[in-house]
């Protein structure tokens, strides 16, 4: 088998890279990494150096492949490694560059080795293939370490190759087989159901009301008023957005069925959006962005019209993204994540460590205490990932 590293998703074709991944996942697509390379989201000035693996038969069809970025900084990953750096830093020594194996800016599960389906122990072997290819990199450039984030891969491949796992959360709405949005609302305690009604019922009165766009109906001009929003809030913050206008463009060109727009409209004028992405079972809240601070606006635009969309199409699961308690009064249970971690000094490897399992331990306890939180009527159990598409 031949191994190389490409500076460039392009320098692999599209249709192998989907045959390896499938089209369904919308993030693992090529035409999603496409378009952050494209646009100037995800390249070497903005610390995010493509470097991504591919795997050759002798014949010369792709066997598999691999996402993979060289990374200058550790902005847009939602696994936040600082203070690592920051020891290894006090130590005299550098932790940048890294090796990175993530969907740029997107806390979302899938497969990050794309593969033909096969029998456990040749997917294992092919693992370990990749493995010593991307440490011989790392070794090459002396490189810190190599970090692969929201795996939908088994454990036990990255347990055998030595990785470090580290524990998480996000938050996840799953559907019961509710008929209506008025059906969520049932399930809920009447405190909950009650305290939503308020924030929808406000709104209202405020003379806002909500569509969906979806697909090819979402025009040029929708962008170009999105982005505005999507920058807007982020400058509030005081910075800019990590994606660039051609990033959303090029998606409504080449991936546009997975495309979702929630639009709050006042006096038809729209002043906030949220943008989600879609499989065939799942919705992935993604980007927003307003106008102005309307009280309950985020939530109703980004939480509950994305709820509401699910049921009316059927869609399982919504992921909203991670971070954020304030979910869970929405609907929103706590579900485990993973990530691993491969440290190439053993200094820094065993200081790792140490910091993995003080903070597994208080995942595992507040993971648990968040899930007694649950809005429901009944108190579910923490629930798992669902699996991916």
């Amino acid at each position: 088998m031949e191994i190389r590293f490409h500076h460039s998703i392009t320098e692999i074709p599209g249709s192998e890279w989907n045959r390896l991944f499938g089209c369904d996942h919308p993030f693992t697509r090529h035409e999603f990494l496409a378009a952050l390379e494209s646009s100037g989201s995800a390249c070497a000035a903005t610390g995010w150096q493509p470097a991504h693996l591919s795997v050759r038969d002798a014949d010369g069809s792709l066997r598999a492949a691999m996402p993979l970025y060289l990374k200058s900084h550790s902005s847009g990953e939602y696994v936040f490694d600082w203070s690592w750096a920051d020891f290894w830093q006090r130590q005299g020594r550098s932790y940048y560059p890294k090796l990175l194996t993530a969907i740029p800016f997107t806390p979302c599960s899938g497969a990050r080795l794309g593969h033909p389906e096969l029998p456990d122990r040749e997917r294992a072997e092919l693992f370990m293939l990749v493995n010593a290819a991307v440490r011989e990199l790392a070794a090459q450039h002396r490189l810190s370490s190599w970090h692969v984030l929201f795996p939908s891969e088994p454990e036990p491949l990255f347990e055998a190759a030595g990785f470090l796992r580290r524990d998480g959360w996000r938050y996840l709405w799953n559907n019961k087989g509710y008929g209506h949005f008025d059906d969520f609302l049932a399930a809920l305690s009447s405190k909950k159901r009650k305290n939503i009604r308020q924030e929808l019922r406000g709104l209202e009165v405020a003379g806002i009301r909500f569509d969906v766009l979806e697909a090819e109906a979402i025009s040029t001009e929708h962008w170009d008023h999105f982005y505005r929003l999507y920058q807007a809030t982020y400058l509030r913050h005081g910075q800019l957005g990590y994606l660039e206008p051609g990033f959303f463009q090029s998606l409504s060109e080449s991936m546009c069925e997975h495309l979702v727009m929630v639009r709050a409209l006042r006096d038809e004028q729209c002043i906030g959006a949220a943008l989600c992405l879609r499989s065939a079972t799942t919705l992935y809240g993604r980007y927003w962005g307003c106008t102005e601070a309307v009280p309950g606006l985020h939530f109703a635009t980004c939480y509950y019209q994305g709820i509401a969309y699910c049921i009316q199409r059927g869609l399982q699961v919504f992921d909203p993204g991670v971070q954020g308690e304030h979910k869970i009064a929405r609907g929103f249970l706590p579900a485990i994540t993973h990530s691993w971690h491969w440290i190439a000094d053993p200094e820094l490897g065993r200081a790792v460590q140490i910091f993995l399992q003080q903070e597994s331990e208080a995942v595992g306890e507040l993971t648990g205490q968040l899930a007694q939180r649950t809005p429901f009527r009944r108190n579910p159990e923490v629930i798992e990932p669902p699996a991916d598409d």
